[in-house]
């Protein structure tokens, strides 16, 4: 039986809040401010945005894209990433139903978004997502009960332990920083999403993307990794279709 279409809207109204706050989160979380205060203001005239002029999308759309009292320019940031985390919800919705499975998919998208978006912009993954997503994943996993709990406390340590031997090992070899702090941290929170073996498989697609798609890149300019970004895209593809991969390479080595 299919989602009830009021329930499917609502999710996609809560993401839609969500994702208006996660923009603040990326703006703010990597200058250290206070995601309380100030107000939101225009950056140009700094003019206070009133409410009526925040509403997720509709606001953006509404004003045309420009500020109310000056007409500059807004960001189309701001509206994509309402609309994304608006989809995201419902999508999760749709594809898991009334379950802590939804939750979970919504949460850890919005997460991996922010996360995603701030390490490509400024090389930095702020503890807030990574420290409070895994507070988050840990409390999800109470719904499996003490098996499931301690699934995702195990995933979470070895996230964090292999990537720190990782970071260890190549800070050795390159006599530099090889892995920033703030990956270590993210894979704590992204085992206790996917468990051990989504670990594995997060880390195994991240460095294969960001072999395929950055190394090209930066041949000829020596450019910092945004790491996060691809552990972000491989740890989506371990929560989506990681229990299928794992399965099938399973068969794989057993040669069926």
């Amino acid at each position: 039986m299919g989602a009830d279409p009021l329930i499917v809207a609502g999710a996609v109204l809560v993401g839609l809040c969500v994702g208006s706050f996660l923009n603040v989160c990326i703006l703010r979380l990597p200058r250290d401010q206070s995601l309380l205060r100030p107000r939101s203001t225009c950056p140009h005239c700094k003019q206070p945005i009133a409410w009526r002029d925040n509403i997720p999308v509709f606001s953006w759309l509404w004003l045309r894209g420009k500020c109310r009292w000056c007409h500059a320019p807004i960001s189309k940031q701001y509206p994509l990433i309402e609309a994304l985390v608006g989809v995201l919800f419902g999508v999760s919705l749709l594809v898991y139903g009334m379950t802590l499975h939804a939750v979970a998919a919504a949460l850890f998208g919005t997460i991996l978004l922010g996360i995603a978006i701030t390490d490509a912009r400024h090389y930095i993954i702020p503890d807030e997502f990574t420290w409070g997503g895994l507070v988050i994943g840990l409390l999800l996993a109470l719904g499996g009960g003490v098996q499931g709990f301690l699934q995702a406390l195990l995933g979470a340590a070895v996230g964090f332990a292999l990537l720190w031997l990782v970071g260890t090992a190549g800070s050795w070899v390159f006599k530099e920083d090889a892995m920033g702090g703030g990956d270590i941290k993210m894979m704590a929170m992204v085992g206790s999403f996917v468990g051990w073996r989504g670990v594995l498989l997060t880390i195994f697609a991240g460095a294969l993307l960001g072999s395929l798609i950055f190394v090209p890149l930066s041949l000829k300019k020596k450019r910092l990794v945004p790491f996060g970004v691809f552990l972000a895209v491989g740890a989506v593809v371990a929560f989506v279709f990681g229990d299928t991969i794992i399965a099938w390479y399973g068969h794989f080595l057993k040669g069926d």
